[in-house]
């Protein structure tokens, strides 16, 4: 059994997916990120970068249980305990694992951005609105491009399909016209239309916070933050 620690997100939704593909058995935890559950303690020795996803698979290695944050890192990890969507080929591999850590390293991050800037911002910054919404078109240009090449990323469908179509759902949001990227659109619709994709999406795809929860999500510096400060000598 796999315990999910899920917060309907981009992120919560990667695993979720994997999950609801490779025919797992899991359990959802959820982490109440609006109202700071991700800074409990027994949360925090699960994922002590108080972050969402997170998994804990009591099965693990050597039947051991295993605790483990970072959703690019939990992708790996259960497509290797299932022996699914990530190819034992090294060639194959490979790819898939470069567009894995392009989404990890680029779209997510900079989707996120405009998500902010656009949508969650307490004041209104043109630099920042028009910095990561250009970006995010540029990223959508790269994903175009590759997809027009293969009907998935790394050619099969795989870890790096269920990593990126998440952060293309709220594509509007991301100031984004999917009429513009034609085999992003046909990609999306294509995998959207998986049936463990849309089960994965009845756990939520993304819930908004009002405006207490924003306080606790937004501002954290390392001071404020639970536990005993970095600055603090032995």
């Amino acid at each position: 059994m796999i315990d999910l620690y899920f917060f309907p997100s981009p992120n919560g939704l990667k695993v979720a997916i994997f999950l609801e593909e490779a025919g797992l058995d899991y359990r959802v935890k959820r982490v109440e990120i609006g109202r700071g559950d991700q800074f409990d303690p027994e949360f925090l020795a699960i994922s002590p970068n108080n972050k969402i996803p997170a998994i804990v698979d009591h099965d693990g290695p050597g039947g051991q249980d295993l605790s483990l944050f970072e959703s690019g890192a939990i992708l790996v990890y259960l497509a290797d305990k299932s022996g699914r969507f990530l190819s034992d080929d090294q060639v194959q591999r490979a790819r898939t694992l470069q567009w894995l850590f392009w989404q990890v390293g680029g779209l997510g991050p900079m989707a996120g951005q405009a998500h902010h800037f656009r949508a969650f911002a307490p004041e209104r910054v043109p630099y920042g609105i028009k910095r990561y919404t250009d970006e995010c078109n540029r990223l959508y240009g790269v994903l175009d491009r590759a997809l027009a090449e293969t009907g998935y990323l790394a050619a099969e469908y795989s870890i790096a399909d269920m990593a990126a179509w998440p952060w293309i759902f709220p594509h509007q949001r991301q100031g984004q016209d999917l009429a513009d990227f034609p085999n992003v659109r046909r990609w999306y619709h294509r995998v959207g239309g998986r049936p463990a994709v849309r089960r994965a999406l009845e756990l939520g795809a993304e819930e908004l916070m009002d405006e207490a929860g924003y306080q606790v999500l937004y501002g954290q510096r390392a001071a404020n933050l639970p536990g005993p400060s970095s600055r603090e000598k032995p």
